[in-house]
């Protein structure tokens, strides 16, 4: 392969989610509300974790972060989706289109390890409740979240390393409204079956494993809240916090695990796929995950309200 091969092609084309002014139009205006929800929302989810002396405990620590993880992960695909609605030709550079998958993949697969941590942080809390205080204490939860962001960042370093030494010297139409390793990887000028092949172990197995290690743990919590099903309304909110837990995980690596787990063959569904990974599972996390939670709404009126209070004087 000839070196001139690899900087033959300096923009991609993306297509987006529709040629249709109206459809893009009704588009535009759904993902930039839900967009403005998930922007603010997170925001305060984190403002109100981290003033409230009452949200101590390790679960809202690792909350704060996944709200953290979701304004990083909704806006590195949404922002330019909603420009170009607007625009005619819809193109991404090179370098712009290497970063958004790296940043897309780096947040991610972070995101899929946290969830992990916080499913070991209900095991310690409902199995092990006179220890959790030791078991989750802050040292831990800020080394498992360091090694959730170390893992994204590994998994995202080895996919963009497998993109950037592939030739690209013909099309450059990606069909899609932002870049990822399985619409890229397909116009590439080479053999790319052992590139995939990697892609593949490091992606879809990231997500399979994660996904089933999951299901199995909240099945296993589940199970054991079930035996003590007559202990009154604190096993209750128990199972209510595992089921939501458990919506969330199947939201977010059920797409995953399509994407990722197989051949990056075209299939129609892709797009819809991409779009409920992208944006719909950022939207629902703080709905799940934090604005279910009773001491956290209170935390956040107490939060608004005091913010109210002090713009009136």
């Amino acid at each position: 392969m000839e070196t001139a091969n690899y900087t033959r092609v300096t923009e991609f084309v993306l297509t987006g989610l529709s040629q249709a002014r109206e459809v893009q139009l009704v588009l535009f205006v759904i993902f930039l509300s839900f967009y403005l929800f998930i922007l603010p929302v997170n925001i305060l989810i984190i403002c109100t974790i981290r003033l409230d002396p009452h949200l101590t405990s390790p679960m809202y620590f690792l909350l704060a972060n996944l709200a953290f993880l979701d304004i990083w992960y909704s806006s590195i695909t949404a922002p330019k989706m909603l420009v170009d609605f607007f625009v005619e030709r819809k193109v991404i550079s090179f370098g712009g289109c290497i970063a958004q998958l790296f940043f897309l993949h780096f947040v991610g697969a972070s995101e899929m390890f946290l969830l992990t941590v916080m499913a070991f942080d209900r095991y310690a809390a409902i199995c092990r409740p006179l220890h959790y205080a030791t078991i989750m204490n802050q040292r831990l939860c800020c080394i498992l979240v360091a090694f959730s962001w170390m893992g994204g960042f590994i998994h995202s370093t080895i996919q963009v390393a497998l993109i950037v030494r592939l030739p690209f010297c013909g099309p450059n139409e990606l069909d899609s409204y932002f870049c990822d390793i399985t619409q890229v990887v397909r116009i590439a000028c080479a053999n790319t079956f052992p590139e995939e092949l990697v892609m593949i172990f490091s992606s879809g197995l990231i997500s399979v494993v994660c996904f089933i290690a999951l299901l199995l743990s909240y099945a296993f919590l589940l199970v054991m809240l079930r035996k003590h099903s007559g202990s009154g309304e604190g096993t209750s909110r128990a199972m209510s916090t595992c089921y939501s837990h458990i919506t969330i995980v199947v939201l977010m690596f059920g797409p995953s695990v399509y994407i990722y787990a197989r051949p990056f063959d075209s299939f129609s569904p892709d797009k819809v796929v991409s779009v409920f990974h992208t944006v719909i599972f950022p939207l629902l996390n703080p709905i799940i995950y934090t604005l279910r939670n009773k001491e956290v709404k209170m935390a956040m009126r107490k939060l608004v309200n005091r913010y109210i209070v002090c713009k009136e004087k």
